[in-house]
């Protein structure tokens, strides 16, 4: 796993939010200080979050990067420990 792919794991799982309801685009920006457009914009692909706003928008959501794992990932990772 690279960090790469945990950006991608951490935008698909703001999409299923925002496409769920659960959360909106401006309610995300306004939580965090980034700006709407740069969330819209992250979430369709066309530009990244630095770790700064990433980091603040997993405080805000509570949650942790363990969290963009599968639980079998996890399962392999302690067998390889």
């Amino acid at each position: 796993m690279d960090f790469g792919e945990l950006h991608r794991r951490f935008v698909n799982h703001l999409r299923s939010r925002v496409s769920s309801g659960e959360l909106t685009e401006r309610g995300l920006a306004r939580m965090t200080g980034i700006s709407q457009p740069h969330v819209h914009n992250v979430l369709k692909g066309k530009r990244n979050l630095s770790v700064e706003m990433a980091d603040a928008i997993l405080y805000h959501l509570e949650l942790d990067l363990i969290d963009l794992f599968q639980p079998d990932e996890l399962l392999e990772w302690r067998r390889r420990s």
